[in-house]
């Protein structure tokens, strides 16, 4: 990660202030509208992913997953809560071994279920960060396109960035153009969802 007092002595190259390199940026690049000129560009790497066309589809897709798991939790906790009940009704007229049975069996039962919702919500975890890796990596020929038509020499993550003008930040137009490359990334071969 780029310290901070880096990232400053970066955006200030040349010896202007981040304003006046945006300034001149913007008269060296007024032949290619929306591009600014500049050796060094931020972008906001979160919104880059979440505010794509495939950001979006994984984003429903992963709340989809979710939801489906949350319902299905709470099927299993009612199922379990009645047969708890049932089993503790069935106290009284069993013998004290076969009760205990019985509700070592329901016990291994229960952390049986837990470890399979629980693996189930990793797994989603993982497809999660699978998807943002893959997106990147689909984003990257796009983004390096962007920094060779700036002139750009490095590409920084906004949050490491100390002070910035805002011309240099590229997110909205990264957006734009990853979209008309990749679209949604349906069709792409990227991770699917997993299933339940």
């Amino acid at each position: 990660m780029i310290s901070r007092h880096c990232a400053a002595v970066l955006i200030g190259l040349a010896g202007l202030s981040p304003a006046a390199h945006a300034q001149t940026a913007a008269q060296t690049g007024a032949d290619q509208p929306n591009v600014v000129q500049s050796a060094v560009l931020t972008i906001e790497i979160d919104r880059l992913f979440s505010e794509s066309a495939y950001g979006q589809r994984i984003g429903a897709e992963l709340e989809a997953e979710s939801n489906a798991i949350a319902v299905e939790n709470r099927r299993i906790e009612s199922e379990l809560t009645e047969e708890e009940r049932s089993l503790t009704e069935q106290r009284a007229t069993l013998p004290q071994a076969r009760f205990r049975e019985l509700a070592d069996a329901f016990d291994q039962k229960v952390q049986a279920l837990r470890q399979e919702q629980d693996a189930k919500a990793r797994a989603l975890g993982t497809l999660s960060e699978e998807s943002r890796r893959q997106f990147l990596a689909l984003a990257e020929p796009v983004l390096g396109d962007i920094m060779q038509e700036t002139g750009a020499a490095a590409l920084l993550d906004k949050r490491s960035v100390f002070l910035s003008a805002d011309a240099i930040d590229i997110t909205s137009l990264a957006i734009a153009r990853i979209d008309a490359a990749i679209g949604d990334g349906a069709e792409s071969g990227l991770p699917d969802s997993p299933d339940n």
